[in-house]
């Protein structure tokens, strides 16, 4: 009788396990499906719900998404409301990638529990001497390493996590 308990408390533990991973894998495929769906609407620029080749090949730039009033200048409240939106899109994301129980709001444990030391620790160790010199740690900070940027995937969130080495 012991043992069928033991059996079904692994079970159960098992069963939640799946449904919290579930439940992260739909919240993660939603976001992305969130992006695509905007980045399609930037790249319909005629509004006609299909993507033209010419569309694809120019597809609008900040500036003229920034440009709210289409004036080819941007104002303070523009630059300021286009700050603003992509501050709230991070945020959206980070939120639906990291909210492990689905209520729509970051915990400080959720929020630990993607906290990994030792990886960070490898991501600042270029050359993988087991140590971050100084200028290892100066090239991470400041997101440049090999003359990319952040947004290129090199510097401190690109490197070895995505197997640039």
């Amino acid at each position: 009788m012991k043992m069928n308990k033991q059996v079904s408390a692994i079970l159960i533990a098992t069963l939640l396990a799946g449904g919290v991973a579930s439940t992260v894998s739909a919240q993660d495929n939603d976001a992305r499906a969130e992006r695509r769906a905007e980045m399609f609407t930037q790249l319909d620029t005629n509004g006609d719900g299909s993507i033209s080749a010419e569309e694809f090949a120019n597809p609008p730039s900040r500036f003229a998404q920034a440009d709210a009033n289409d004036d080819g200048m941007l104002s303070a409240e523009e630059i300021a409301a286009a700050g603003q939106s992509r501050a709230e899109d991070r945020a959206e994301r980070m939120i639906a990638r990291m909210d492990t129980n689905g209520d729509g709001m970051l915990s400080e444990d959720e929020i630990g529990q993607r906290r990994d030391g030792a990886r960070m620790f490898d991501r600042l160790d270029a050359n993988d001497d087991g140590v971050v010199s100084e200028e290892e740690f100066a090239e991470a900070r400041m997101g440049d390493r090999d003359g990319r940027r952040d947004g290129d995937r090199g510097g401190f969130f690109g490197g070895k996590r995505h197997g640039n080495r």
